[in-house]
């Protein structure tokens, strides 16, 4: 089997169609399906089959899927790393959740490549239930925000934040039950309630789901919650302004407010790159809590550096 066919062989399956890893790879289906036939012959399993309109892998090309994945994710691991021995930097690709990305993350990353002046970062904002995977993929090197699943990972945990239940100080609530508020409409970020997060589970465990408004970002639901438009679950440290200044009001419902951590979490067993170990252990210094905490605006302590690139996964 060729590293061509395995690649191959992970995008359909992370697709789930042979016309889209085609399109994706920019060559025509009769060739993607020569390189699935190749595979099958080699490994005497026929890997997945047509069914419903669509295809259903065997246990052999799930099996395969995990290998392919992680092979392929390898391979371009080497490729980077030997490139980076002939050049002047080293890259990075960090990956968090929207909130993490919006409240703390350019300030991290910004104030790591302080420190690591030839390092260049990529910061891929996705949904908390993709990073795991990307992590296994070798898509990204490191997640930052609530802590993947299973999959032989090593997170190191690195701040702890709280989420406030607030609201417009002209919206009170008709009496203070968490029955009382889940009857509200919650204002979230463009995630939602991550799934993985603590206040995704507190608020999964509990007897109702509330009608959720979703906004472009934090920032804008915090402003609507100003307005007076519904309630929301906001980062402590970042509405601490407008506490003290009565533009919110924080609202004291049992449970609230919700306790989380925030991870920077590697691939175990000595499989993550030097620059992704140095991050994780970066997190945890003063300097770096400081970066993520300081208030909007705050100065840098040393001249700029290029800014962090950022993508968005879809």
């Amino acid at each position: 089997m060729t590293l061509s066919q395995l690649r191959t062989f992970a995008l359909v399956v992370r697709l789930g169609s042979l016309r889209a890893a085609a399109a994706e790879l920019g060559v025509s289906e009769p060739a993607v399906s020569a390189a699935v036939a190749a595979l099958r012959q080699e490994l005497g399993d026929p890997l997945f089959v047509r069914a419903g309109g669509g295809i259903a892998f065997t246990p052999g090309g799930r099996r395969l899927a995990v290998h392919a994945e992680e092979i392929v994710g390898l391979a371009d691991q080497a490729r980077r790393e030997v490139a980076e021995t002939n050049g002047s930097t080293t890259s990075l690709r960090v990956a968090a959740t929207s909130d993490f990305a919006e409240h703390a993350a350019c300030a991290l990353l910004d104030a790591f490549t302080r420190r690591l002046p030839d390092c260049e970062v990529e910061l891929v904002v996705s949904d908390g239930a993709a990073l795991g995977d990307a992590l296994v993929r070798r898509a990204v090197d490191v997640v930052l925000g609530p802590r993947p699943g299973s999959g032989g990972f090593d997170a190191v945990p690195f701040l702890r934040y709280q989420r406030i239940l607030v609201a417009s100080p002209d919206r009170p609530l008709p009496e203070l039950s968490l029955g009382a508020a889940l009857r509200q409409v919650w204002l979230t970020g463009p995630a939602g309630l991550e799934e993985l997060s603590e206040e995704g589970r507190w608020l999964a465990g509990q007897s109702a789901w509330p009608d959720l408004v979703r906004f472009p970002s934090e920032t804008e639901a915090v402003a609507a919650a100003r307005a007076g438009d519904g309630v929301m679950l906001a980062l402590g440290h970042v509405v601490r302004a407008d506490l003290r200044h009565g533009t919110l009001v924080r609202l004291p419902v049992p449970g609230t407010p919700v306790q989380g951590l925030w991870y920077a979490t590697l691939l175990g067993r000595g499989r993550a790159s030097a620059a992704a170990r140095a991050l994780q252990q970066f997190v945890t210094t003063p300097g770096a809590t400081a970066a993520m905490l300081a208030p909007p605006g705050a100065a840098p302590t040393a001249p700029r550096r290029p800014p962090v690139h950022v993508a968005l996964w879809s």
